[in-house]
């Protein structure tokens, strides 16, 4: 079971094996967990979030259509952060009006605090770009299908954001 892919095992929750899960959740609820940590900057909140996504792949998993399973993974992360942030305050519409405070990890100051810094200075969409794509290693076709575009506009968006980051990181050293 262990060298199917995720959408053969996808599949088979689906139908109803439940105990396959627990394959999924061990390969991929780091990148999940990683992904809404530097999303939103906390901890608590990204480990209760990342229990959510995969409750939910369970709830909803009928719904599943045999796509890309790591793209259907984390729009279901992204959807729960912004419905966790829309209930909190309704200020917060969406993803793109939400300001994100980065909080880096003792570990990481000394060799990525002003990376950090500088990724924490861009628009959320642009942050969330480049850490879906940088970060967590999704490539622009599925990027494309979790931010409801194309790959050829994604692969644009990630370059410009590329961009901006570069600026803001020289700027700030």
């Amino acid at each position: 079971m262990e060298q199917l892919t995720d959408e053969i095992l996808m599949a088979k929750v689906a139908q109803g094996n439940l105990d396959i899960l627990k394959i999924l959740f061990n390969r991929h609820h780091k990148h999940v967990f990683n992904f809404l940590h530097k999303m939103c900057g906390d901890k608590m909140l990204s480990e209760d979030l990342t229990q959510e996504v995969f409750y939910k792949l369970m709830k909803y998993r009928s719904s599943y259509n045999n796509g890309k399973f790591i793209s259907w993974l984390f729009t279901i992360a992204r959807n729960s952060m912004n419905t966790h942030f829309r209930r909190v305050s309704k200020n917060y519409e969406d993803l793109d009006t939400i300001d994100y405070k980065l909080v880096i990890q003792e570990e990481e100051k000394e060799d990525y605090s002003d990376l950090h810094l500088a990724i924490n200075k861009l628009d959320p969409s642009d942050r969330e770009l480049v850490i879906l794509n940088r970060f967590q290693e999704i490539k622009y076709e599925e990027l494309a299908q979790i931010v409801g575009s194309t790959p050829g506009a994604v692969k644009t968006k990630v370059s410009r954001a590329l961009k901006k980051l570069k600026t803001i990181y020289i700027e700030s050293n």
